[in-house]
C-alpha cells in the first residue's frame, strides 16, 4: 500500500531575475503568472503545507498574488543568494511544525513543473529508502527535490548562491533521481520565455 509522507513545499521566489530584466515571478503564464502557477500546482499536490519565500519584489508580488491557504515570508537577507533564502524558508517551516518528513524545494521559473510531477516526487519519496529524491538533468541532479528530515540541518546551514544543489552533490549516495520528461526546463531570459510560450501556443 502506498504510504504518504508529511511533505512541506518551499517555493523560492526571492531573486531579482536580473537576466530577465523584468519581475520574472510576475510574467504571464496561462491564466496566471509564474508565481501564481507555482502556487496553484503546489496547493493542488499531495503536500501538506506550502510556504513561499519572497525577497527582491515582495511588495509588487504581494500586491497581485493570492497567497490564501498558504504562507508567505520575506527574507530580509535575500541578496545573499538562493541558499540563504532556502535556509530562511526552512527555518520558518520548522518553527511552524516539527513533524515534516521532508521539504520539497521548487522554483517559480520552472513553469512546466505540474501537479502530477510534484506528486510523483512525493510518492517516490514516501515509498523509498532514499532520503533525497531529486530531478534528473542532462549532466546533474537538481530541484525540484525533496530533502528528508536527516538533511534539514544542512538546509538550515545553506548560505551560498547554489542553493540545495550543494547538498545533493555531497550526498549522492542518498539521492534517487527521477526524470521530469522535459518539465524541468527553467527560464532565465526573455528569449527562453518567448520560445516556450510560442511552443505552448502552437501545441508543441
Amino acid at each position: 500500500m502506498t504510504k504518504l509522507s508529511n511533505i512541506a513545499i518551499l517555493i523560492m521566489a526571492a531573486g531579482t531575475s536580473s537576466r530577465m530584466k523584468a519581475i520574472k515571478q510576475l510574467l504571464p503564464w496561462e491564466d496566471s503568472t509564474f508565481i501564481g502557477n507555482a502556487l496553484k500546482n503546489a496547493q493542488n499536490s499531495k503536500a501538506s503545507n506550502v510556504l513561499t519565500v519572497l525577497g527582491a519584489y515582495t511588495h509588487e508580488i504581494k500586491e497581485v498574488t493570492d497567497f490564501s491557504g498558504t504562507a508567505c515570508v520575506h527574507n530580509p537577507n535575500w541578496k545573499m543568494g538562493l541558499g540563504n533564502s532556502i535556509a530562511w524558508g526552512t527555518k520558518q517551516l520548522l518553527e511552524q511544525d516539527q513533524g515534516y518528513d521532508g521539504i520539497l524545494v521548487m522554483l517559480t521559473d520552472q513553469p512546466l513543473i505540474d501537479v502530477p510531477y510534484l506528486n510523483t516526487l512525493i510518492d517516490t519519496f514516501s515509498n523509498s529508502q532514499h532520503t533525497i529524491v531529486a530531478t534528473q538533468y542532462d549532466n546533474r541532479v537538481g530541484v525540484p527535490a525533496i530533502f528528508g528530515k536527516i538533511h534539514f540541518e544542512a538546509l538550515l546551514e545553506l548560505n551560498s548562491d547554489f542553493g540545495a544543489r550543494d547538498i545533493i552533490k555531497t550526498k549522492l549516495k542518498d539521492v534517487l533521481s527521477i526524470s521530469a520528461d522535459g518539465k524541468e526546463l527553467d527560464i532565465d531570459t526573455k528569449e527562453e520565455y518567448e520560445k516556450v510560450r510560442r511552443g505552448l501556443d502552437s501545441g508543441d
